[in-house]
């Protein structure tokens, strides 16, 4: 199984800017992700821009670099054009790891991408844990999944789905975190650019809400390795710097 890794990394942060390159522990953050990657199985790792000073560093460190526009409005839009650069095939395999998961486990990209592969119904693939505190079943920043038995997405929310009655956590509540790695084909990128946002996308402001509503597919399954939150904060770059 070949397949592809992109990593977005944008300079313009709201709460972190210049975040890919903020320091963990004497290297960048965008470096410290792409070791993580090629620790996969992917054939390829690519480091998607839009800043020159971040082309500038990862260069520096031997990391392939793809410039991209300014303007995109998700993320998803910003892989489409990097398929779109590097020529790849619509049967392609590329899977998005987030520029700010220094500590993602390798193995959970090849899961997500194998997912993708074996799963021929599926346009997309993803991956989910359980939820275990009623604050964060509660939480909007940390967004729900609800998957059918056969392992595909049903819907994915800030609200917290399924709905407790009760609003407390209990054996057998089925809650689940979306875990923010996706593994597309390139067949589904080039769709998506080309239809409007969705309703439900933009009420949820979550961009694979987009795939459901045109009918794609979304293939779910439990990482098979514990996948720590990204850097947001000051106090999160602190954080984990410590764990190096």
């Amino acid at each position: 199984m070949a397949f592809v890794v992109i990593i977005p990394a944008r300079y313009a942060s709201s709460r972190l800017p210049g975040k890919p390159l903020k320091d963990i522990a004497g290297l960048p953050m965008i470096q410290r992700v792409w070791q993580q990657a090629c620790k996969s199985s992917a054939s390829r790792v690519v480091i998607a821009t839009d800043d020159g000073r971040i082309k500038s560093v990862a260069e520096a460190f031997g990391a392939e670099v793809c410039m991209t526009r300014e303007d995109h409005v998700s993320g998803t839009d910003r892989l489409q054009e990097v398929a779109s650069q590097l020529n790849l095939a619509e049967d392609q395999v590329v899977v998005n790891v987030q520029g700010d998961e220094p500590l993602i486990p390798p193995m959970v990209i090849d899961q997500v991408a194998n997912n993708l592969s074996i799963n021929e119904a599926a346009g997309v693939a993803t991956l989910r844990e359980a939820i275990t505190l009623d604050d964060d079943l509660q939480n909007p920043n940390i967004v729900k999944v609800v998957a059918s038995l056969s392992g595909f997405a049903s819907y994915f929310s800030r609200a917290p789905i399924p709905w407790v009655r009760d609003r407390r956590l209990s054996e057998g509540c089925n809650a689940h975190r979306h875990i923010g790695i996706y593994a597309y084909r390139v067949a589904y990128l080039n769709r998506f650019v080309q239809w409007p946002v969705a309703p439900d996308e933009q009420a949820e402001s979550l961009e694979q809400l987009r795939f459901l509503w045109n009918d794609v597919s979304i293939h779910v399954d439990d990482a098979i390795a514990e996948v720590p939150g990204g850097i947001d904060t000051e106090e999160d770059l602190k954080a984990i710097s410590l764990l190096f």
